[in-house]
């Protein structure tokens, strides 16, 4: 039996820093298989933005087992984990966050920056191989205020695959664009997931990006359950 990319049991989260300590997840328990595409759904202040930071190693204030690609991410140190996430897990947020003084490439280099040991000629040519990949390769000189919004995030999303990660994370990734935009950016999803294989785990409370994930799970109450997309025209 393959193992799941990403394990959790038992996760519990809570607000620490509220006057009374606040209860975010409680028992969470989800294992994604290689190679799935999972759309995570709930309602406006659910957990699932927090869930996603958890399993991405960008929050470590939480009990329970955490377990991606392996590696448990409470065993790790701070630099280790650093080191893990660059390599393994590509990030996508709703605002592609891209700095408007460099050019597309370098915006795609930048996690390179962070501690890869890539000879740089070895980093450019991944950085352009990235921006090819999104369907883009001829926006690598140009900087990102030139561009539209879909393909400022497909700019996003060709710095998330600079090091290819086996994992993709994507926190509602088309909540800043159009229609037709987030169409762009959700085909790309599922022609990454089926063509290369990568494990996409996508937040978001639109149906239509629900519809078109092969699993769905619910967050309720601070627990997950699976679900089916028709029932994400629920989610507010």
């Amino acid at each position: 039996m393959t193992a799941p990319v990403l394990e959790i049991r038992g996760l519990v989260k809570t607000w620490r820093d509220a006057a009374r300590p606040a209860p975010v997840l409680g028992g969470v328990d989800l294992a994604v298989a290689p190679g799935e595409l999972l759309a995570v759904v709930g309602r406006s202040g659910s957990g699932k933005t927090t869930l996603l930071s958890i399993v991405g190693g960008l929050d470590r204030d939480y009990q329970g087992l955490v377990r991606v690609l392996g590696r448990d991410l409470a065993a790790l140190s701070d630099r280790e984990l650093s080191a893990f996430r660059n390599r393994s897990i590509g990030f996508v947020f709703q605002f592609h966050h891209l700095l408007p003084h460099l050019t597309c490439l370098e915006n795609v280099l930048l996690p390179w920056h962070f501690g890869d040991r890539l000879a740089p000629h070895e980093a450019t040519e991944r950085a352009a191989w990235a921006l090819e990949r999104v369907g883009l390769p001829d926006v690598a000189g140009r900087r990102p205020n030139l561009l539209s919004g879909g393909e400022q995030q497909r700019v996003a999303i060709a710095r998330a695959l600079l090091f290819q990660p086996p994992l993709l994370l994507c926190d509602e990734p088309t909540g800043s664009l159009d229609r037709l935009a987030g169409e762009r950016v959700v085909a790309l999803f599922e022609e990454l997931n089926a063509r290369d294989g990568t494990t996409i785990v996508v937040i978001s409370h639109e149906a239509w990006i629900a519809r078109r994930a092969r699993r769905v799970v619910r967050v309720a109450d601070g627990r997950l359950a699976d679900s089916d997309a028709a029932s994400a025209e629920e989610v507010g």
